[in-house]
């Protein structure tokens, strides 16, 4: 349950720290003090949207740290643990500056908003003023009933198999309705690897092709000139060598050949006659070794002009044939498959749609049975609300297309007056009366929640007399098994609370703050007594408001 709550600096509140206690506490003061305040900044903690406007006036920054008892909560020690948080406490803190930026913490960790949100969904339930308005909605009721026969989760789980069906049915229908192009792009495909495997071009190939062309086509001048450098080398009518040999004969019979730059000569000349012999035995083995293969020439012609061919026809260069025989048999890898993905994907459609129709069919039987033990107590607490003769239904009908939360709708019906047909609550035209019928279906479904901490907002609007004693007493029975924070207007309801927070605005040199504090049973009798008869207390009041005070205490005695 909450336990503490500390305002700094939000709205028209400077500083607050409240402790607060089980059971039921009454929150009230005058219009316009500032009771929206309270829930205002707890709403926050729990990851309602903030804003600049949120900030106290002239001040930076908002800060509202919440602390909540989990120790009867193992929904919400379990979400902790999950996240690895420590989980023997809950502290959750929201800060918003003015200029409107907004963080979060729980038990110290920067958080998200979202989870904020996710995890106050564990700690506590608000009942706003406003919720006779959406109980003209007929998607409360389901909820409402959801909630009351335990099928939360099954209805979570309704709406992921309702998403994964229908996300797999889109997917479905975008591969039927591609089909025909899908079996186009295959038969391309298949003729287009066909070819380029019959060419069946290899890496590297095209430039030794390439190469071997240039050679073959230029076999005949490359063989006649290397015959002719042969020659020049050596040759029976002559040669370098023949040359070199009589050079180095002359210069070896003159005086002084052995010594001085002669000799040095005589060995260069000497080398290059070496040089000379090897140059003449590679070219006319060369010579020797190579022929004239016009057949040949005319294979890798052929065949580098069926790879042009084949290149242009694909819009590539020659040399990227390789890499596109790659990349076309990979997609044709992945569409051979086409048939057998569409096969697979309407038997899962299939089995997703069965599984969904299941889940709704047993939620739906359960929304049956729980719609007559709802109404049932909806209409025993109607009793109590002087609106005993009232008859209250609830229809669960079939809807005509599956939807995330079901094949069910669920719609409240409210028979005012014996004899009268039950109608939908958005046909009654009491204010008063839907504001009972309200109430009684939040005291049902507050008393069935597992969430020990319920925030009652003005649901007693249009209410008054001897109902809203019944009121009182029947949100301080559900105090007495948790914790209960109910905002009211009415002295009759806010006699019935354990304690009782008294909110006032005060004015101090030009600025407006709101000052908050439980009251004493002095105080309590005081504020009472103002409720009851305005600003002017007389004695007379008083004595009425100890009177209330007494009376609605000592009945719980």
């Amino acid at each position: 349950m909450l336990v503490q709550l500390a305002i700094r600096d939000f709205a028209i509140v400077d500083r607050l720290d409240l402790d607060l206690h089980g059971g039921m506490t009454a929150i009230t003061g005058e219009t316009g003090a500032g009771k929206s305040i309270l829930l205002d900044a707890l709403g926050l903690c729990l990851g309602e949207r903030a804003d600049a406007g949120s900030v106290r006036h002239g001040t930076k920054r908002a800060d509202i740290t919440a602390r909540f008892d989990i120790t009867g909560l193992p929904a919400a020690q379990g979400w902790l643990d999950a996240r690895e948080l420590p989980s023997d406490d809950c502290l959750l803190r929201r800060v918003i500056t003015a200029s409107g930026r907004s963080k979060a913490w729980i038990n110290g960790q920067p958080c998200t908003v979202g989870d904020l949100k996710e995890l106050g969904e564990h700690l506590i339930e608000i009942h706003g003023q406003h919720a006779h308005q959406a109980l003209l909605r007929e998607e409360t009721h389901l909820r409402l009933l959801d909630d009351f026969a335990g099928q939360t989760r099954a209805v979570a789980e309704l709406g992921e198999l309702y998403r994964h069906w229908q996300g797999l049915r889109r997917k479905l229908k975008k591969l039927s309705d591609t089909s025909d192009e899908i079996q186009a792009r295959r038969q391309l495909l298949r003729y287009q690897v066909e070819e380029l495997d019959q060419l069946a071009l290899g890496e590297g190939e095209l430039e030794a092709l390439e190469q071997e062309q240039e050679e073959l086509a230029h076999a005949e001048e490359t063989l006649r000139e290397a015959q002719f450098a042969a020659d020049c080398c050596d040759h029976d009518e002559g040669g370098a060598l023949n040359l070199l040999h009589q050079a180095l004969t002359r210069l070896g019979n003159l005086p002084g050949a052995s010594r001085g730059p002669l000799a040095e000569a005589c060995t260069m000349l000497g080398d290059a006659r070496i040089q000379i012999e090897e140059a003449a035995r590679e070219l006319h083995h060369f010579v020797e070794g190579t022929e004239l293969d016009p057949a040949r020439l005319a294979n890798v012609e052929e065949r580098l002009g069926e790879v042009h061919r084949i290149a242009r026809k694909h819009h590539v260069m020659p040399e990227e044939l390789v890499d596109l025989h790659g990349k076309l048999r990979t997609e044709l890898d992945s569409l051979e498959g086409g048939d057998q993905d569409l096969e697979t994907l309407t038997a899962e459609v299939k089995t997703v749609r069965d599984d969904y129709r299941a889940l709704a069919r047993t939620v739906g039987e359960a929304r049956r049975q729980a719609a007559t033990a709802f109404a049932k107590e909806v209409q025993d607490q109607l009793g109590f609300l002087a609106m005993g003769k009232a008859s209250f239904e609830i229809e669960v009908v079939a809807r005509e297309t599956p939807q995330p939360d079901g094949m069910d709708m669920a719609r409240f019906l409210i028979s005012a007056n014996p004899g009268q047909p039950a109608r939908p609550l958005a046909k009654v035209a009491s204010g008063g009366e839907l504001s009972r019928i309200s109430l009684a279906i939040q005291v049902v479904a507050a008393s069935h929640s597992t969430i020990p901490s319920l925030v009652f907002d003005e649901v007693d609007v249009g209410i008054s007399g001897a109902t809203a004693e019944i009121v009182g007493q029947l949100l301080r029975r559900l105090g007495q098994s948790g914790q209960v924070l109910t905002v009211t207007h009415l002295p009759q309801v806010a006699a019935q609370a354990h304690q009782h927070l008294h909110i006032e605005k005060q004015a101090k040199e030009d600025v407006t703050l709101t000052h908050m504090a439980l009251l004493d049973e002095a105080g309590r009798v005081r504020e009472l007594a103002r409720m009851l008869g305005g600003v002017h207390l007389s004695d007379r009041t008083l004595a009425h408001a100890r009177e209330m005070l007494d009376a609605s205490q000592y009945q719980h005695h």
